[in-house]
C-alpha cells in the first residue's frame, strides 16, 4: 500500500515501558519500571466480580456505567473530598482512566485549543491533545522540591487556552499539590474562563499530605472533570475500571466521547468496584500505610547505595538523582546500566518530558515502590551488591 497511515500515531515511538520490560526479562532483572501492583487486591472484590459472572448479568452496561457504581464514585466524592455529586447526572463510568482521560480530551479540545499542562507528566497527555489538534503549553516543574513555577504558569494561560491538566498526588514525581497551589491554579482557571482535567487516580495514596481536590474549591465545581481509578485505589490495575465526575453539562458530552470509544464497561467488575468504593474508611487508610511503608524501605535503601533520593508524598513512584552513581552517564543509559548488572529496571524521568519543549533532565530516574516488601528489598540488595563491585 502506498498511502500514508495516521502519522502522529505512527511516528509515535515504543513506549520506554515496553522497551525497559523488555530488557528486565532478557536480564532477569526485578521490575521496579512500570507501576502495578505485585500482589492481589481485596479478596472480597475478587469473589464478589467472579460471582457475578454467574447471575446473568452480562450483556450491555448503560453506557454512563451501572447505577450502584456511580452511586458509590459519588458517595466517595462526598465522603472524601466534601464534593457534592449527582449520581445520575454527573458520573460516567469509563474502561479504566486512560480512556476517561481520552474522553475527557474529547470532550472539550477542538483544533487551536491550547492546553496548559505541567512537565514531568504522564506519557499519554501529549500524543492525545496533539491528535485532536490541541496545542500544548508546557510548565516544567524543578526537581527537588517540585514547587509549583508561578509566574511560569501564569504565562502559560492566555485568550485560546481551553483547559489545564492538574495531575495530583503526581505521577512521576510524587508531588502532593499543597492548598496554596490549588488556589493558585483555581484563580488562573477562572481568570481565564476555562477549565480544568483533574487526574486524581493516587486519590487515596499519600503519606503525610493530605490530598485536596481542586474540584472541591470555590467556583470549581463546574469547571472540573475529575478522574478516579480502581485500579490504583484498589490494586486491580488489570481491570481498568476508572470514573469521570463532572458537572452534568460536561458529563453529558464526555460521555459521547466514551460512546464512541468503548460505550460501556464490564458489569461485573463495575459491581465489585461499586462494593469497593463503599469499604470502609479504613480500608483506604491501611492501603495508604502500607503504601508508605513499601516507599520508607526502597527510598532508605536507596540511599544507603547512595542515590540522591528526592521527596515522594503520593502515588507509587519515587525519583532517585543519580549524578553520585552514573559516572556521567545519562538517564538512559544508566537505566540500561542498572538493569544488566545490578538487575534492576527503573524507567528514565527523559520520558516524561516532551522531546519539543526543550532538553529534559538526565540525571533522573523512577522507581516503582508498589511491590512485595520482599522484593523491594531483595531490589535494594542487588543494588548495594553491584555498588560494591564498583569500589
Amino acid at each position: 500500500m502506498t498511502k500514508l497511515l495516521n502519522r502522529q500515531i505512527a511516528n509515535q515511538p515504543v513506549t520506554i515501558f515496553t522497551l525497559m520490560s523488555e530488557l528486565a526479562r532478557k536480564h532477569n532483572a526485578i521490575n521496579l519500571g512500570q507501576g502495578f501492583p505485585d500482589t492481589e487486591g481485596p479478596q472480597d472484590m475478587v469473589q464478589l466480580a467472579a460471582d457475578a459472572l454467574l447471575d446473568g448479568r452480562n450483556q450491555y452496561a448503560p453506557l454512563t456505567g451501572l447505577p450502584e457504581l456511580r452511586a458509590a464514585v459519588a458517595d466517595a466524592s462526598a465522603r472524601f473530598q466534601n464534593i457534592p455529586v449527582d449520581a445520575e447526572s454527573e458520573v460516567v463510568v469509563t474502561s479504566g482512566a486512560t480512556e476517561a482521560l481520552a474522553a475527557s480530551f474529547m470532550a472539550l479540545i477542538e483544533p487551536g485549543d491550547e492546553v496548559v499542562l505541567i512537565e514531568p507528566l504522564y506519557d499519554t497527555y501529549l500524543p492525545i491533545v496533539r491528535q485532536l489538534g490541541g496545542i500544548p503549553r508546557l510548565v516544567r516543574l524543578e526537581a527537588p522540591d517540585w514547587e509549583l513555577p508561578r509566574e511560569a504558569l501564569k504565562n502559560a494561560f492566555g485568550p485560546r487556552t481551553k483547559a489545564i491538566v492538574l495531575n495530583t498526588p503526581m505521577n512521576p514525581t510524587g508531588k502532593v499539590f499543597t492548598a496554596e497551589e490549588l488556589a493558585f491554579i483555581a484563580d488562573l482557571v477562572r481568570q481565564h474562563d476555562t477549565y480544568a482535567i483533574c487526574d486524581e487516580v493516587y486519590e487515596h495514596l499519600v503519606f503525610g499530605a493530605p490530598h485536596l481536590s481542586l474540584m472541591a474549591l470555590p467556583d470549581m465545581r463546574e469547571r472540573c472533570i475529575r478522574i478516579g481509578s480502581a485500579g490504583k485505589s484498589f490494586s486491580f490495575t488489570g481491570w481498568k475500571v476508572g470514573y469521570v465526575t463532572a458537572p452534568a453539562p460536561l458529563a453529558a458530552v464526555v460521555a459521547k466521547a466514551h460512546q464512541n470509544l468503548v460505550f460501556a464497561t464490564a458489569p461485573n467488575l463495575q459491581r465489585a468496584v461499586a462494593f469497593g468504593l463503599n469499604k470502609d474508611t479504613a480500608y483506604f487508610t491501611q492501603l495508604a500505610q502500607e503504601m508508605d511503608t513499601k516507599r520508607q524501605i526502597l527510598s532508605a535503601g536507596l540511599a544507603r547505595v547512595g542515590f540522591g533520593v528526592l521527596p515522594c508524598q503520593g502515588s507509587y513512584f519515587v525519583m532517585a538523582d543519580i549524578t553520585p552513581l552514573a559516572k556521567g552517564l545519562d538517564d538512559m543509559a544508566f537505566s540500561r546500566l542498572l538493569t544488566e548488572q545490578a538487575g534492576v529496571t527503573t524507567i528514565p524521568a527523559s520520558a516524561f518530558y516532551d522531546a519539543q519543549s526543550g532538553t529534559p533532565p538526565r540525571n533522573l530516574i523512577r522507581f516503582a515502590f508498589c511491590k512485595r516488601e520482599e522484593v523491594l528489598i531483595e531490589a535494594v540488595a542487588r543494588l548495594e551488591q553491584w555498588k560494591s563491585r564498583q569500589s
